[in-house]
């Protein structure tokens, strides 16, 4: 698909239609009288593309935006006690994370570094306010170079919202793996669905009746999870948030946004 915005130039970018998806929940959760989530910067964002929203009216989901809050709480934890770390947004899309944590006082000395792939970095660097405080990977999450730009002495926090389930087992272990070793001391939070709905998603079938959603792959049972300071060298402990709550209830039954919110320490 093709987007481009009164804020962007001629030229138009391919962008996956998930990113849209996420962000057009977001912003019209955010825009909604009594919204769950103050998101300003995700309304001017979806403003600014000029797209055919239209076909996303019976896609509306309050989840998304609670699974949004759930990666802001602990970040927001995270950075009162280090207030000069680094975030690092692995796979951000079309994300306004930066800017909801920079407003919930939490200072303004933390920086951001957003590891996507060049066509997303490209819209976000178009559309969205640039900061000196904001810096940007335009590559694959999986080259793991992007770490080379991480200045870790003020901490590091790690965020992979909506990320791991796309990849396959093996890679999203990488990422976690890598991330333990590179970054001890650091925190890295993302988020599974379940064992359930990663063996559907492998099948054709479902995926054609969601509209031709990406497959997830990856999951973890709890056991799995629970195991991963003994199966992950760098990992110290590992939490499980309570995965956000609400949304349509049919929707939550048949395919809630989250199943697991693992938040790992790695050892120092």
């Amino acid at each position: 698909m093709r987007y481009g915005g009164a804020m962007a130039d001629a030229k138009m970018i391919t962008l996956p239609e998930t990113a849209l998806l996420t962000l057009w929940n977001r912003a019209n959760e955010a825009r909604r009288p009594g919204g769950i989530i103050d998101d300003p910067m995700a309304i001017q964002l979806l403003d600014s593309i000029d797209h055919d929203f239209s076909k996303f009216i019976l896609s509306g989901r309050q989840d998304i935006a609670q699974r949004a809050l759930a990666f802001d709480a602990p970040a927001r934890r995270y950075l009162s006690d280090h207030p000069e770390a680094v975030v690092v947004a692995l796979g951000e899309g079309l994300q306004t994370s930066f800017w909801r944590l920079d407003a919930a006082g939490v200072g303004h000395q933390f920086r951001w570094l957003t590891v996507d792939l060049p066509p997303i970095i490209e819209l976000r660097e178009r559309l969205l306010p640039a900061s000196p405080r904001i810096a940007a990977s335009a590559q694959s999450v999986l080259d793991f170079s992007w770490m080379d730009q991480v200045d870790a002495g003020g901490g590091v926090f790690i965020t992979a919202e909506g990320l791991l389930p796309y990849l396959q087992p093996d890679e999203a272990l990488g990422v976690i793996r890598e991330c333990a070793r590179r970054f001890p001391g650091g925190r890295m939070i993302f988020d599974l669905p379940s064992r359930f709905q990663a063996c559907l998603a492998r099948h054709r079938i479902w995926t054609a009746l969601r509209g031709g959603w990406p497959r997830t792959p990856f999951s973890l049972s709890a056991r799995e999870i629970d195991d991963l300071p003994t199966t992950v060298p760098g990992v110290q402990s590992v939490r499980r948030l309570a995965p956000p709550r609400g949304g349509p209830a049919l929707d939550q039954l048949l395919w809630p946004t989250v199943a697991a919110l693992p938040l790992l320490e790695f050892g120092a």
